[in-house]
């Protein structure tokens, strides 16, 4: 069996969990099968690069990290991710807004 990787040292619990429910979501990362999406070979892309989803539940792992579970509009996948691997699209900054431009009005369109 492989060792659980507890790559930070800090514990995310400590806070308040970065992502609420309900809460529009972009995958920063492709997210494959590790083998606990029962339906799907293990290796196989669940979630693309950039695809967007809704913070639907939130759970902790090891009692140091936040869990989100996200549903994904596109492929349907319900995920469990971290919050490293996900960007906010309804909490994003004024400065990041403005140089997004015409973009941002696209990202306030997407449901």
């Amino acid at each position: 069996m492989a060792d659980i990787n507890r790559d930070d040292e800090a514990i995310e619990v400590a806070s308040p969990p970065r992502f609420k429910m309900g809460e529009r979501v972009i995958s920063r990362t492709v997210i494959r099968n590790d083998g606990t999406y029962n339906g799907k070979d293990i290796g196989e892309v669940l979630v693309n690069k950039g695809e967007v989803g809704f913070v639907t539940s939130i759970g902790t792992f090891l009692q140091q990290f936040y869990i989100y579970a996200v549903e994904f509009v596109d492929s349907g996948h319900r995920v469990g991710m971290r919050a490293k691997e996900l960007c906010t699209l309804d909490h994003l900054p004024e400065e990041v807004l403005a140089r997004l431009g015409e973009k941002a009005e696209l990202l306030r369109e997407i449901r």
